[in-house]
């Protein structure tokens, strides 16, 4: 006979102050960064189905959480639209990526009015959003890679790859600033209410972090030592929005995580909030002070 408490769940495991599942989120980390480092190097047009396929999984994980509030928005055209956005933006550029997603827009609204009056403009106003949120700011980091000019060049490392590395490592510097110096000295809450264990000390960490990050990636760039500073303070406060307003809409909703799709982080959205907020502004700072 099965006793009481063994069919009881098992309560949830406590990860301490780290809040998470440090060797999960680690072996996650290295398995991510690898997929990325092997499509930029090795074939780096390879990059952008990778970005697609984040942009794809994004969506789906947007879709979920918004149902929990009964908001039901048109899957199929925003994921067909926002991976040929990031197509149209890697090989035209921003002018037709504009194009594209105005075309997107319309589809999705043309999509909802099948299903008839009810809930048009909830859903089509979250699915607007979600088109935004996702494809659109995700589309930016396919204008950097272009950045690196032809897709058939046979530069492995050209201006585009390194756009990319700078990118993503000046965001994972706020990331691991800020989480270092938020579990050692974090006692200020930045946002109670929003995000109970971000801190001003973890903030401070993100500062340090990513300026240092920032100046060495521009000066590899051959940039100068002001667009180091630029990108690595445009990169803490994007990025700590960036996971502000994820927070925010997942306490809205009434979920902890988007998903589980990712062993120790949650969701793709829990790791891509930060990336997604960061890239259009970095984008515009290389594009003109360092490219050109």
């Amino acid at each position: 006979m099965t006793s009481p408490a063994a069919d009881s769940p098992a309560p949830p495991q406590d990860h301490g102050r780290a809040g998470r599942n440090l060797p999960a989120a680690i072996g996650s980390a290295v398995v991510l960064l690898s997929v990325i480092a092997g499509s930029l190097f090795f074939f780096k047009s390879a990059f952008m189905l990778v970005v697609a396929t984040a942009v794809v999984v994004a969506i789906w994980e947007l879709h979920r959480g918004l149902l929990a509030k009964q908001i039901d928005i048109p899957e199929q055209p925003l994921m067909v639209g926002g991976a040929v956005m990031v197509a149209v933006a890697y090989f035209w550029g921003a002018p037709a990526l504009v194009t594209a997603t105005a075309v997107t827009a319309l589809v999705v609204m043309l999509w909802l009015l099948r299903r008839g009056v009810e809930g048009f403009v909830q859903n089509a106003s979250a699915a607007v959003f979600t088109l935004i949120y996702v494809p659109f700011l995700g589309s930016f980091v396919a204008l950097m890679l272009a950045e690196g000019g032809d897709w058939t060049t046979t530069d492995h490392l050209d201006d585009g790859v390194k756009g990319i590395v700078a990118f993503i490592g000046v965001t994972i510097a706020s990331d691991i600033g800020g989480y270092i110096a938020g579990v050692l000295f974090g006692k200020h809450p930045m946002a109670p209410v929003i995000s109970p264990k971000k801190s001003w000390e973890g903030f401070a960490g993100s500062a340090i972090a990513c300026v240092g990050a920032g100046i060495g990636l521009v000066a590899w760039l051959d940039g100068d030592l002001w667009v180091g500073v630029a990108l690595g303070l445009i990169a803490v406060v994007m990025a700590t929005l960036g996971d502000l307003v994820e927070s925010v809409m997942k306490r809205d909703l009434g979920i902890k995580d988007m998903s589980q799709i990712i062993p120790g982080h949650g969701g793709l959205m829990d790791r891509l909030d930060s990336l997604l907020a960061t890239i259009a502004p970095i984008w515009l700072l290389l594009h003109y002070c360092v490219f050109t």
